[in-house]
């Protein structure tokens, strides 16, 4: 009888040790319930092996077998995931805010400065000479190129911020990657006891998760326990406990510019950014490589398209001085960028024909091999692009493409170098006004028409323009019809050398097309009579004359930017080629700030969306693994119930004890 005893104090022992564990963990549990990557604990129980008698089977009691966390791998991978997308959208629209500030609407943008400068011609073409509406003017030219450099800066700016978000970023990454990998090391040695090391797993799992925020990674576990952690479509990042050295590498164009890429052995490989998927890495290298480079592109093209429209006009009137208009406006230079992967010497330059047709786009050109070259525009591709050069045509200047003019100046390349070529990404940068003297607004048309005292017909000027900075005033020329019907004949005379040439001619006007001699262009109202004359010939008085102060008030409404020339043109435009309309500026900024506003809120759209499927992901696998206070406080209930149940069956078989001895002395 005696004997009998010792199993049933056995079997309570074994029920408080295994209700001590249960409350242990549950008490864990509770102290846990807010720390960060926690999963809720529970003791696995199992029943002790029985013992054979005459009578039969007896239980033993219970034994503790190890304890376990709730953990759900697919929840876990999904929360991950989601992580990593949402922190993408988030930092790609919390940079595209910052840029929608750097354009402005009404008096504070752009397009009302731009605006105000041809609005400013207005009095000139009243008074041109008039000294103060010359100086109003150049004023306004001050204050647009002072606006498109604040732009451009703005825009550096969120480079720089972009560099250094990138560069603490990758020192993030390489630290949370260094601790898995040492966390690998731990858990694997901790796997030999058999058990499960919980609190090492949800450590590693919260690094996982950290790190997602980051780079979109994948997970792979092997049987030691360890995880090995991919990126960028099979990059390893950690393998076992060796992890991965992520580095910042400059763009190959463009040193401003950054890339990430991984260091293995002294070897550096750049990781290109359509591979990362998520993270906010991939959201910041996104936002540069498109949102911001985009932006650049289009104000540099508002810049090159005032200036070279304004330029072009200046320098087909005349100052007070009779001399042909200087610029106004420069702008930030083209720039060729070679990578610095080439290994040629080739060189290529670039430079700008027509303004007006110049794209918000940066470009490649690729050596191909066989003296073949492939140009591509960077921003879209359309006809002619991308397009096969041929050395000989770069050698030349090749010309068939948005008004830029591609030139390979020396050198040998070798196949697969390339170069980037950026016509307007630093135009606005260095945009500034040049023309500090306001006699030197070419307010005066070079030539001026008259029409005859006696002409009979309805027929006047509409308008009068050069159009070609080849124009020589000394050439006048004396236009008579000789029909109601636009016939006439013509005598142009040379005066501008001794003695003057004089050259006879016939022609016929049609309405709504123009006369054109000499590099002036007369456009007529009405319809002349038979023997109705118009002498055309050099400007006697610019300080009177206001037509070129009419044409450049009329850029206003001009299509100076964006234009497309499509055609059989090669190195030079054919006559066949035909120009599509580009817009004025007033529409060029309503585009640029239509484009950024499309892009912030689809960017804040996504943000809000995958933020929302990230907080469901977690909310369903905090569900699965994290502390409820209200179940953990019913089975702290249940197990105290079942520590003090086991406590009395300790207390029942002592006293059985105890009887038995007092029975056995006697």
């Amino acid at each position: 009888h005696i004997m009998a005893a010792s199993p049933l104090i056995s079997i309570g022992m074994r029920a408080m040790t295994a209700n001590y564990a249960a409350l242990q963990a549950t008490g864990n549990n509770i102290a846990n319930a807010n720390t960060p990557g926690y999963s809720r604990q529970t003791v696995e129980l199992e029943t002790a092996l029985t013992q054979f008698s005459g009578a039969g089977f007896f239980g033993k009691g219970v034994n503790v077998k190890t304890v376990t966390r709730q953990h759900d791998e697919f929840l876990v991978r999904e929360a991950a995931t989601s992580r990593a997308i949402a922190s993408f959208d988030a930092a790609r629209a919390g940079q595209l805010k910052q840029l929608e500030k750097v354009f402005p609407t009404g008096e504070a943008g752009i397009g009302y400065s731009a605006g105000q400068l041809f609005n400013a011609f207005v009095d000139v073409s009243n008074q041109p000479q008039d000294s103060a509406a010359r100086q109003v003017v150049l004023s306004r030219v001050q204050e647009l190129s002072a606006r498109f450099r604040a732009a451009a800066e703005q825009l550096d700016t969120l480079q720089t911020g972009i560099n250094l978000d990138v560069t603490l970023s990758v020192k993030n990454a390489n630290e949370l990657a260094r601790q898995i990998a040492d966390l690998n090391q731990t858990i694997a040695n901790a796997k030999g006891t058999g058990h499960t090391p919980n609190d090492l797993l949800d450590k590693r799992d919260l690094a996982i998760n950290d790190l997602s925020k980051i780079l979109q990674v994948t997970t792979i576990a092997a049987d030691d326990g360890s995880t090995s952690v991919f990126f960028a479509g099979g990059q390893p990042l950690v393998v076992g406990n060796e992890a991965a050295t992520l580095t910042t590498i400059a763009d190959p164009y463009d040193r401003t510019k950054m890339q990430i890429g991984t260091v293995d052995k002294g070897v550096t490989t750049t990781i290109p950014s359509s591979l990362l998927g998520g993270g906010s890495i991939a959201g910041l290298l996104l936002f540069q490589n498109n949102d911001l480079t985009s932006a650049r592109n289009q104000i540099g093209q508002m810049a090159l398209g005032i200036a070279g429209g304004l330029n072009d006009q200046q320098s087909h009137g005349w100052d007070l001085s009779r001399n042909f208009g200087s610029d106004i406006l420069s702008v930030g230079s083209p720039r060729v960028l070679p990578s610095n992967l080439n290994s040629g010497t080739g060189t290529v330059a670039l430079s700008i024909d027509d303004a007006s047709l110049v794209q918000a786009s940066d470009y490649e050109l690729e050596y191909l091999g066989s003296n073949n070259y492939r140009l591509s525009r960077l921003s879209n591709q359309t006809a002619p692009l991308p397009v096969t050069v041929t050395a000989a045509q770069l050698t030349a200047g090749y010309r068939n493409v948005d008004g830029l003019n591609i030139t390979l100046s020396s050198g040998t390349p070798t196949v697969g170098d390339k170069f980037l070529l950026q016509p307007v990404s630093a135009a606005a940068r260095d945009m500034k006004r040049v023309l500090d003297d306001p006699r030197g607004i070419a307010a005066a048309s070079p030539v001026t028409a008259t029409l005859g005292s006696t002409n009979t017909g309805t027929a006047s000027i509409a308008e009068l323009k050069v159009v070609s900075n080849s124009v020589n005033p000394k050439i006048s020329v004396a236009i008579t019809f000789t029909n109601s019907t636009g016939a006439y004949s013509y005598t142009q005379t040379d005066n501008s050398t001794p003695p003057p040439v004089v050259t006879t001619g016939t022609g016929t006007w049609t309405a709504g097309q123009a006369i054109t001699f000499n590099g002036w262009s007369m456009q007529l109202n009405g319809v002349p009579a038979t023997n109705d004359t118009i002498a055309i010939g050099e400007t006697l008085y610019p300080a009177n004359n206001n037509g070129n102060a009419n044409a450049l008030l009329g850029l206003r409404d001009q299509s100076l930017i964006g234009a497309v020339r499509s055609g059989n043109g090669v190195s030079t435009p054919a006559t066949t080629d035909t120009v599509s309309s580009g817009v004025n500026v007033t529409d060029a900024y309503a585009g640029v700030l239509a484009d950024v506003g499309v892009r912030v809120q689809s960017g804040l759209l996504a943000a809000d969306q995958s933020a929302s499927i990230e907080a469901d992901a977690i909310a369903r696998q905090s569900g699965h693994a994290g502390v409820n206070l209200d179940e953990e406080a019913a089975r702290l209930i249940q197990f105290q119930q079942s520590y003090q149940a086991a406590a009395k069956m300790l207390q029942v078989a002592q006293s059985l004890f105890d009887s038995l001895l007092q029975l056995g002395a006697r």
